[in-house]
């Protein structure tokens, strides 16, 4: 169903239009002048998807900025002050105490500005390739080359930018970039605009964005620098960088599962893994854990029942510790191993590392050692409650997980490369094992191995 567009009065008597879809913890997604306009921005199949997919879990927000499409055009100023002004106007309409922020590109400084001047609000934010100050933005020669097109010809220029920013290759998704940004913005207002955003600079702000922060970037973007995001990343306190595959500026064009599922386990959506009516199913992004305890049948051969199982006791009290201060949630145990889940990646991959610790730990006063292998994978699966309201994980990427922890040995941490690219720019060191075949699956996975021993 379409979203009805509303009104919001900024403190300098501005009028902002703005939509909201889905129901839950809010996400605001932030407008980028010159592509902005809601309703517009609505027909364009590819962009009203990826708006469906985000609001599947939460309340998304989004908004047109001072001067573009269906807010007042008729302004004096687009600096970053004024931009503040729209979103509080947005946020305070809808009475949002705390919500996620999602700004991109070069409207990077409005949201860094906004996240570090009202922490207390902003309980996420995301930066969409962006910048912290508009000379990494507006510096190279073929943004130069674009704005001198666009004081001689608005159409040529428009045209131009949906192909070098979207993607050559493209046709009528570039064709209805191109419309949208002649619909959202005139030729005069957008050099008023370029002009106030080249100027920003919010580098000194960055170390007090206090919000947790995931930095998102496209390895191939046309205009700005994998390095842009890199330093960006490295200022804000302990944020997670997530370099992504592609070029196109737009999230909702390319391969956009990556970037969805970045979003979705970076803002911790737990809501899907509540529980649930008995026998019902649902789908959110987790990360899977399984632990298998090396050479349990030849264990309980060598020492007995009892005494295996004494050994088993001490493993499940090793790992349901490790689980509960990594805030991972048992699935179910079969034994001699474990199976979990977690919100987050970096979680997950903690917890992995704490659990051979300990068990490395426990192994220099043990008679008997007790190694385990884990395997971590991520994707979407599917949670389902028995009749005894029981809750248990199926799937692909549950059986993914599995087959990962039966490649490792003992004492040996391995994942698939999504977990790996998840917590990509992160603490964690990773030997790269190549691709294997998982019994069941036609199509190889790239294996990395965790480094999680002192000497690492």
């Amino acid at each position: 169903m379409e979203p009805q567009i509303r009104y919001a009065q900024t403190a300098d008597d501005v009028s902002i239009a703005y939509w909201t879809l889905g129901t839950g913890t809010p996400l605001v997604y932030m407008p980028i002048p010159p592509f902005s306009h809601i309703q517009l921005e609505w027909e364009m199949p590819e962009c009203r998807q990826q708006f469906e997919r985000l609001s599947a879990q939460r309340m998304l927000v989004r908004y047109d900025g001072r001067g573009c499409g269906l807010s007042d055009r008729d302004v004096d100023s687009y600096s970053i002050d004024s931009q503040i002004l729209d979103l509080e106007a947005v946020v305070d309409s809808l009475n949002l105490d705390r919500f996620a922020l999602m700004v991109s590109s070069h409207w990077g400084p409005v949201g860094i500005a906004y996240a570090a001047r009202n922490p207390e609000r902003v309980a996420n934010l995301i930066l969409w390739c962006c910048n912290a100050s508009g000379s990494e933005y507006f510096g190279g020669p073929q943004v130069e080359a674009r704005i001198g097109l666009l004081k001689q010809d608005f159409e040529l220029y428009t045209e131009t930018t949906a192909h070098a920013l979207y993607g050559w290759s493209l046709g009528e998704p570039a064709r209805r970039i191109a419309e949208l940004i002649r619909e959202s913005i005139t030729q005069d207002a957008l050099l008023a605009e370029i002009i106030e955003s080249r100027a920003f600079d919010v580098s000194g702000l960055l170390p007090g964005v206090t919000s947790p922060t995931l930095v998102l970037h496209r390895r191939e973007h046309p205009v700005l620098d994998v390095g842009v995001s890199r330093r960006l990343a490295s200022r804000i306190p302990g944020a997670r960088l997530v370099l992504l595959e592609g070029s196109s500026l737009a999230p909702y064009l390319g391969d956009t599962a990556p970037v969805e599922s970045a979003i979705d386990e970076f803002l911790g959506d737990r809501s899907a893994t509540e529980p649930s009516e008995a026998g019902s199913a649902t789908s959110a992004f987790r990360t899977v854990l399984f632990t298998d305890v090396e050479g349990s049948t030849a264990l309980t051969d060598r020492l007995g029942d009892t005494t295996a199982r004494e050994l088993l006791r001490e493993h499940e009290r090793i790992t349901r510790k490790e689980l509960k201060a990594h805030r991972g949630s048992e699935v179910k145990t079969m034994g001699d191993g474990f199976m979990a889940s977690f919100g987050w990646a970096t979680e997950a991959i903690e917890c992995a590392i704490a659990l051979q610790q300990s068990f490395a730990e426990h192994n220099k006063s043990a008679e008997e050692p007790i190694k385990i292998r884990v395997g971590l994978n991520a994707g979407e699966p599917i949670a389902e409650d028995d009749p005894g309201g029981r809750g248990d994980l199926f799937g692909a990427a549950v059986n993914v997980a599995a087959r990962v922890a039966a490649k490792a040995d003992g004492g040996e941490i391995l994942v698939s490369d999504v977990v790996r690219q998840l917590v990509a720019g992160k603490k964690f060191l990773f030997n790269d094992r190549g691709e294997t075949e998982l019994r069941g699956f036609e199509d190889p996975v790239r294996l990395f191995e965790v480094r999680w021993s002192g000497s690492d």
